[in-house]
């Protein structure tokens, strides 16, 4: 009977298969940071992304802007003495297509990474908590500026083209730009932590509609019962409880605008300090509040 045989035990073979270490520039935190801002700012209008993507964002920067034109065509057609609109009217009475950009690009900016779980690889290095959060609020605010500070410049370019007077229009732009930078920072707070709390998109834009729709319904409906009934100093109080009509008390508070608030009864000197401090405090508590919710979805 012939021996076994045994085969040989196999040899272990280390291949090249051609890796080298990263031997380019570090950029950094700051890098990063920076290229997260600029990625999610170009995402809002749908830069960089498919033709789909852009549809939606264009269509309501042109609507947000071509009112803005017509009133600027018939100031210099006609002659007017002043626009037809105020700098600082303009948002207020546009709400309805800042509200639908918020609630299609919040969701757009947070609630993707969410969905597929890809924040904790922004994590990992060399980007932080703090950077992620502080660039997509940036982001959203930038945005938001944009879609409502260019009807504002369109406004300025054609009042100084009718040849109105300049201090007059550079009070008002200036004014405008105040009272949209705000809205910006409110709005961009609110959208981003009510789209953060979802992964589902369209969940994110039906909260987010709700939340800005909802509010500022209860408050005009009570605020004109309100007035109905007399009681002035409830209407303006009630505006405290809605983002858009909380913007409206600042502005006829600080920057003598007119409130569009029931026959003009808006926010005393005294109530107008009170309104500012909670714009702030909710600026302030949606960051925070964007902070704490990816200190757990970052684990």
């Amino acid at each position: 009977m012939p021996p076994e045989t045994t085969s040989a035990p196999a040899q272990d073979v280390i291949h090249n298969i051609g890796y080298r270490n990263y031997s380019g520039a570090r950029l950094g935190r700051s890098y990063a940071r920076r290229s997260l801002f600029s990625q999610s700012l170009r995402g809002a209008y749908g830069l960089g992304r498919s033709a789909k993507s852009k549809v939606l964002p264009m269509i309501l920067f042109g609507v947000m802007c071509l009112p803005a034109a017509i009133m600027v065509a018939v100031t210099v057609a006609t002659k007017l003495n002043k626009l037809p609109v105020e700098y600082t009217r303009y948002a207020i009475i546009m709400q309805v297509v800042i509200g639908l950009f918020l609630a299609a690009q919040a969701p757009q900016s947070v609630s993707r990474d969410l969905r597929f779980r890809t924040v904790p690889l922004y994590f990992s290095r060399p980007i932080e908590r703090v950077d992620y959060v502080t660039a997509k609020f940036a982001a959203m605010v930038s945005a938001l500026f944009l879609l409502t500070a260019t009807p504002l410049l369109i406004l300025y370019v054609g009042a100084l083209l009718a040849k109105l007077d300049f201090a007059d229009q550079t009070k008002g732009f200036a004014q405008g730009l105040v009272s949209v930078a705000l809205l910006s920072l409110l709005f961009a707070g609110i959208g981003l932590v009510v789209a953060a709390l979802t992964p589902r998109r369209g969940f994110g834009v039906a909260a987010v509609i709700g939340v800005l729709t909802i509010s500022y319904g209860v408050v005009t409906t009570i605020q004109s019962i309100a007035f109905q009934r007399d009681s002035f100093d409830a209407i303006g109080w009630m505006g405290l409880f809605s983002p858009i009509t909380l913007i409206d008390g600042v502005q006829t508070a600080f920057l003598s605008a007119s409130t569009a608030f029931p026959e003009g009864h808006g926010p005393s000197t005294a109530a107008g300090y009170v309104y500012l401090l909670v714009l702030l405090a909710l600026i302030a508590g949606s960051y925070g509040l964007l902070m704490r919710r990816y200190r757990k979805v970052g684990l």
